[in-house]
């Protein structure tokens, strides 16, 4: 990603799914008009447009092929160099088994499909179905977003776009993909379409001068978030100064307890199911690679809180945390989502030493149980 930078600030990426998008939209380009662009331009989710340099882009029979490789920036991805492309094909008629996304009734349609070193979906509690082309949803958006730009959806017949990465099923064995389900190559992953580098030390500075503007401007609250989406469905609802609003990411013991030493007197908690999960189970790094949930631990902790032993030896089948939360759902076991908010809430007291108000939220729904200090 070009850009002008401060010695040593870190650089950022792009997504598999930005590349994706962008190998999508130079091989449609080159059906339609018969040239190979050297670098096109995709919007991205926030309204921003980037441009991507092209690696490969030719005719493939009687369809196109476009490839871009990734630039992760400073983060340690690895996906990082890796060649992202898309084949492109006008379909006759929708494949069985694949996935249709922006029907407009017999034109418009695009059916996505597995390339080589792209995964497939094999067990519930994920955000596609059973079945599907691991291809997540805002890659899939992306993708359509970028195709739209060469030809609107009412003017093209059925599309098909198979997406795959060069050596991504070798590069899918340093990954949790198969234990999460995923076989036989990599996610084409990503929500905003930009790679933020991971950095220990950079997350935990900009917490700290996160927390130094917020006590400057007088605030006595401040909101802790694991990610954008939890900070925006609790700020539906709170509406506090964006001085309030400290991003910690999967740094959780440590925002807490550094907002116990900036001297605030509330805490607003946000996270999705599975971060709050670890919150209760006193993990106090949420990222995978630090604190990896296991379903049998989660398992265990909905135990504790009530959750009858024959009922937890079948959830012991599910397969990620939100298969749990679904279960949960499902069943009308609400409590004991509560429960689980409760847990977190006094872990979060405990690391703080502050009055805490819990938010669980997810993507679909925002903010879902508001457990009071």
């Amino acid at each position: 990603m070009a850009r002008s930078r401060q010695k040593n600030e870190l650089r950022s990426g792009y997504t598999t799914g930005a590349c994706a998008a962008a190998a999508a939209k130079a091989a449609l380009q080159l059906l339609c008009t018969g040239t190979v662009p050297e670098q096109v331009e995709i919007p991205f989710p926030d309204g921003s447009r980037h441009k991507f340099a092209l690696c490969r882009c030719r005719r493939e029979g009687d369809g196109a092929l476009a490839t871009v490789v990734k630039d992760a920036g400073d983060d340690p991805d690895v996906t990082n160099g890796a060649e992202i492309g898309v084949i492109l094909h006008w379909a006759a008629q929708e494949n069985e088994g694949a996935v249709s996304t922006g029907s407009n009734g017999a034109s418009g349609t695009v059916v996505f499909a597995q390339g080589p070193g792209v995964g497939r979906v094999t067990k519930p509690g994920l955000a596609l179905p059973v079945g599907e082309a691991a291809i997540n949803p805002v890659p899939r958006q992306m993708i359509l977003a970028a195709l739209d730009e060469v030809m609107p959806p009412h003017m093209r017949p059925i599309l098909e776009v198979q997406v795959f990465v060069e050596n991504g099923n070798i590069l899918a064995e340093k990954t949790l993909n198969q234990r999460l389900g995923i076989i036989g190559g990599l996610s084409i992953l990503g929500t905003t379409g930009i790679v933020r580098p991971i950095s220990a030390k950079a997350w935990t500075d900009t917490i700290e001068a996160s927390m130094d503007v917020a006590r400057a401007t007088g605030l006595h609250e401040v909101v802790l978030s694991t990610g954008r989406t939890s900070e925006a469905a609790v700020q539906k609802q709170l509406h506090l100064p964006e001085e309030a609003l400290v991003m910690m990411g999967d740094y959780l013991r440590y925002a807490l307890e550094a907002a116990g030493r900036h001297g605030f007197t509330m805490i607003h908690l946000a996270a999705m199911w599975a971060k709050l999960v670890k919150a209760a189970l006193a993990i106090p790094q949420t990222h995978v690679r630090n604190g990896a949930l296991e379903v049998r631990d989660a398992v265990r902790l909905l135990g504790e809180l009530g959750l009858p032993a024959l009922e937890q030896k079948a959830m012991q089948e599910a397969n990620t945390a939100r298969h749990l939360y679904d279960q949960l759902c499902q069943q009308k076991r609400y409590e004991l989502i509560g429960a689980v908010a409760k847990k977190a809430q006094a872990q979060a007291r405990h690391w703080s030493g502050l009055p805490v108000q819990v938010y669980l939220v997810t993507a679909e729904e925002g903010v879902v149980v508001h457990v009071p200090h």
